[in-house]
C-alpha cells in the first residue's frame, strides 16, 4: 500500500537543496567562462566547476529518485532530472571536444531550466505552507 508523503510545510527537501546547488553551480560556470578569457586561473577553475556541476546533476537524479520512492508519486521528476543529465553530458563532451559554438548557448539554455526548476520546487513549496 502506498502512502503519499509530502514534507512539512516551510521545510526544505533534499531535491530543493540538489537543484539549488545544480543551480549555483552552473552560474559558478558562467563566471568561471568568463574569467577564462581575463585570467590563467579560469581554465582550472572551470573544470573543477564542470565536475561538481556534473556532480549536481547526479546528485539531482538521486534525490529525485529518492522523493518518488516513498510516496509512490509521479515519476516525472525523475525524468527532468534524467533529461538534465543528458544536457549535463552533452555540456562536458562539447566542452572537452572545444566546441564552445554549441557549448557556451547550451550552458544557457542549462542554466535557464535550473533557475525555472528551482522556481518550481519553491513555488511547490510555498503554495503547500500557505494550504
Amino acid at each position: 500500500m502506498a502512502v503519499q508523503t509530502t514534507p512539512a510545510p516551510g521545510r526544505i527537501t533534499f531535491s530543493q537543496v540538489a537543484i539549488a546547488l545544480q543551480t549555483l553551480s552552473l552560474f559558478f560556470q558562467s563566471v568561471t567562462a568568463g574569467m577564462l578569457l581575463s585570467s590563467s586561473h579560469g581554465y582550472l577553475l572551470h573544470e573543477v566547476g564542470s565536475r561538481v556541476m556534473y556532480g549536481a546533476s547526479m546528485l539531482y537524479v538521486l534525490a529525485a529518485i529518492l522523493a518518488w520512492r516513498p510516496g509512490g508519486g509521479s515519476p516525472r521528476p525523475i525524468l527532468h532530472a534524467t533529461g538534465f543529465l543528458v544536457l549535463a553530458s552533452a555540456q562536458v563532451a562539447l566542452g572537452v571536444a572545444h566546441v564552445p559554438t554549441f557549448h557556451v548557448p547550451l550552458g544557457i539554455v542549462m542554466f535557464a531550466l535550473s533557475v525555472l526548476a528551482l522556481a518550481g520546487t519553491v513555488r511547490t513549496t510555498r503554495a503547500a505552507a500557505a494550504a
